[in-house]
């Protein structure tokens, strides 16, 4: 999970030669003035600007705003007595950090509309301190603007990729001990009761062995009859707790995307006819790693998922309507379509992937498959 709050941007270098520059450059416009006066007040409102600053970082709970609100007025005062309006990227920076949505928005707004205000009235009081630099003041209103909604969207998404990751984990151990569950009901149902019959069954013929060999043997073969049938239904279990069926995958892609906040929609049954258990195996593998890209590279809102089997061939194709697929049809390395092709190779199946409006991926295995394992 990711702080509150982070003093500086990811990176680092551009973080630090901005803390130069900007804690240096206040001097130049202090000692244009010639009261020492002038100087000592600039210098104090430096100083305190950075106290507040730092205090505005330590804070956890309201007096955070408190701080942040001091640095506002530090910035008109800044503004209007030496024409530096260069702090208020330090306070929009600060407020791009903030994760409450109320809290955001309302000393964005008023962050914006002090700045703007102290800019116009530096312009009243004394043109000739701002002319000169109009279009570096230009630019420092445009990072006041997008500044902080860039930080809060960056912010908002990791918070989110935390969040997705943190779900899957708690889904996979949901999983896991429903798995559990399910084996030992399953266990307990197939065995449980054909083993207590060998027991009973085996006591009495042992017991029939001097007394009425012919009934003993015929327990003997009964007790055969019955390994057999439970060793049969100990296959069947095994051969089911192997398959991932489309079915349940489904759920597990529902799950993920509520998590990511898209849409799906869904179209055709995934209850494909005939299909053997590999290749239903492969499916379901290649749909949740189609999903899984559809939400860690999209950066869409909606996900589409449909099912057709056709006579000769069974498709799943699913679409998102994110920012596209590039470079030819691949993704960025980790993407899993190397994978998902080399998955799809074991079973004669191929993988096509179209851009354009948000990215469509489709699978297609052959049918004839089923009559040459059968």
């Amino acid at each position: 999970m990711h702080s509150w709050y982070s003093i500086f941007p990811k990176n680092p270098w551009l973080s630090i030669y901005a803390w130069v520059i900007f804690c240096l450059l206040p001097f130049f416009f202090f000692f244009r003035s010639s009261s020492p006066l002038e100087i000592a007040v600039g210098i104090s409102l430096l100083l305190l600007f950075f106290l507040s600053y730092r205090f505005s970082f330590k804070s956890k709970s309201g007096l955070v705003y408190m701080w942040l609100s001091f640095e506002i007025v530090i910035n008109i005062g800044m503004t209007l007595l030496f024409g530096y309006v260069y702090l208020s990227i330090f306070t929009a920076f600060f407020i791009g950090n903030i994760r409450n949505p109320v809290g955001f928005f309302i000393m964005y707004g008023l962050h914006i509309a002090f700045t703007v205000g102290a800019i116009v009235g530096g312009f009243f009081i004394e043109i000739e301190l701002f002319l000169p630099q109009v279009h570096f003041i230009l630019v420092t209103v445009i990072g006041t603007v997008l500044l902080p909604f860039n930080l809060y969207n960056r912010n908002k998404r990791e918070n989110l990729e935390g969040q997705l990751e943190h779900a899957k984990e708690r889904i996979s151990e949901l999983i896991i001990v429903e798995e559990r569950q399910r084996i030992a009901r399953d266990l307990h149902d197939t065995l449980g009761q054909k083993l207590s019959m060998i027991g009973l069954k085996s006591d009495l013929a042992s017991k029939l062995v001097k007394r009425d060999p012919e009934t003993a043997i015929k327990e003997l073969q009964d007790i055969r009859q019955t390994a057999r049938t439970a060793l049969k239904e100990v296959r069947e279990l095994v051969a089911d707790m192997r398959a991932v069926r489309l079915e349940d995958e489904l759920v597990r892609i529902r799950q993920m995307l509520k998590a990511a906040e898209m849409d799906f929609t869904m179209e055709g049954d995934p209850q494909f006819t005939n299909i053997p258990t590999i290749v239903e195996n492969v499916l379901s593998m290649c749909l949740k790693e189609a999903v899984t890209n559809v939400v860690k590279h999209s950066y869409g809102t909606a996900c589409h998922v449909s099912f057709e089997q056709l006579p000769n061939e069974f498709v799943i194709t699913v679409e998102d309507n994110g920012i596209g697929i590039t470079r030819g049809g691949e993704t960025s390395p980790g993407s899993g379509l190397k994978g998902m092709r080399e998955r799809l190779e074991f079973v004669n199946g191929n993988l096509t992937v179209e851009g354009g409006d948000g990215t469509k991926l489709t699978v297609r295995v052959p049918a004839v498959l089923t009559h040459i394992m059968e």
